[in-house]
């Protein structure tokens, strides 16, 4: 009598190896998958040409992508941070103005505002127009590095997200779509912001080189 093979089925995966996607839910070789979501197996790579290739990529590649991008906000706030701290604040917070010189000619003042710790009104320092287009440009970019971190945060913590959401009334998926909404609106909305708020200070007064010459 020969003896018996071994069981060479694959094992379910459990709830926490899950991301909810079909190539988690699906470990039995019978299970059918959407022919735009199929791949290899092994290496989880997905059709080439597929019509989600680009935005539903493999978990590995995922998963660094989110890290390298979390990397990339923390950076940038630290960047942020020692700025603020030689400047002496950002220009958001600052405003800038037209002087009148005592040669007849207006020019543009900026200023820079913060360390708000120390009063209510924070403390004020001129600066020169390139360092508040800097501090300002950063400010900007610093609410869209922010929610990509909280996004890419969402992104790695969804599959333990699901498997502890599985069986409650709220579906998983239901509060990861809604916070990563929710997380995208509010980065938008401060970029917009900030943005508006920069082109109308930068617009509004005229260009002291042109006013020189007149």
């Amino acid at each position: 009598m020969l003896p018996s093979q071994p069981d060479e089925r694959r094992e379910p995966l459990l709830p926490d190896q899950a991301d909810g996607t079909e190539a988690d839910v699906c470990a039995e070789p019978a299970c059918v998958v959407a022919p735009w979501r199929a791949g290899d197996a092994a290496t989880g790579e997905g059709v080439t040409g597929g019509v989600l290739e680009l935005w539903r990529l493999p978990r590995r590649r995922r998963n660094q992508l989110c890290i390298a991008v979390i990397a990339l906000g923390l950076a940038n706030y630290l960047a942020y941070t020692v700025s603020y701290h030689i400047l002496g604040g950002d220009a958001p917070n600052g405003h800038c103005e037209a002087v009148l010189r005592e040669d007849g000619a207006v020019e543009k003042v900026y200023y820079v505002r913060g360390h708000f710790i120390h009063s209510l009104s924070g403390r004020e320092r001129q600066v020169t127009r390139a360092a508040w287009m800097y501090s300002y440009i950063h400010s900007i970019s610093v609410p869209l590095t922010s929610g990509a971190m909280i996004l890419c945060m969402l992104v790695l913590a969804r599959p333990h997200i699901l498997a502890t959401m599985r069986g409650s009334m709220l579906s998983g998926r239901l509060v990861v779509s809604a916070f990563a909404l929710l997380v995208l609106l509010i980065a938008l909305w401060v970029t917009a912001r900030f943005v508006w708020d920069f082109v109308g200070a930068v617009a509004v007064l005229p260009s002291p080189v042109i006013l020189g010459q007149q």
